[in-house]
């Protein structure tokens, strides 16, 4: 039987390593990346997980920032959100007219699988809901 001194180690030296362990994992955190690998987008017909790596990396499809992303006069990409631009209604600023949030996303989502005849993605009919709104 362990002696109240060995005990007394063992509970100290095992709160040494949970502190440890835990100021460990803070300071050395995962860095996310750039561009996120994974995009959750909420909204009310059901979350949609958008895998951003898979569209553009050479393995993937290989798109451009270009392919879905605005750019600027200067050609800088912008915005950094959807929905500063395309609102949840059709909207007129600066003599342009911004189709809806959720129109822009269906649109660019089912066009550009249509255009590069991908047999995956929402292109078929039946299922074009539930192949993005999975959650």
């Amino acid at each position: 039987m362990a002696s109240e001194k060995e005990r007394q180690l063992a509970y100290r030296l095992a709160i040494g390593l949970l502190i440890l362990g835990v100021l460990s994992y803070a300071a050395f955190s995962a860095v996310a990346p750039d561009p996120p690998a994974r995009i959750m987008l909420k909204n009310l017909a059901g979350k949609v997980l958008f895998d951003h790596e898979i569209h553009v990396s050479v393995a993937g499809y290989g798109m451009d920032c270009i392919d879905c992303h605005h750019t600027d006069p200067d050609g800088h990409l912008m915005p950094d959100l959807c929905g500063e631009c395309h609102k949840e209604e059709d909207e007129v600023k600066e003599g342009k007219t911004y189709i809806k949030r959720v129109d822009a996303f269906h649109q660019q989502c089912e066009d550009c699988h249509k255009d590069f005849d991908r047999d995956i993605g929402p292109i078929k009919e039946d299922d074009r809901c539930r192949w993005c709104h999975v959650m």
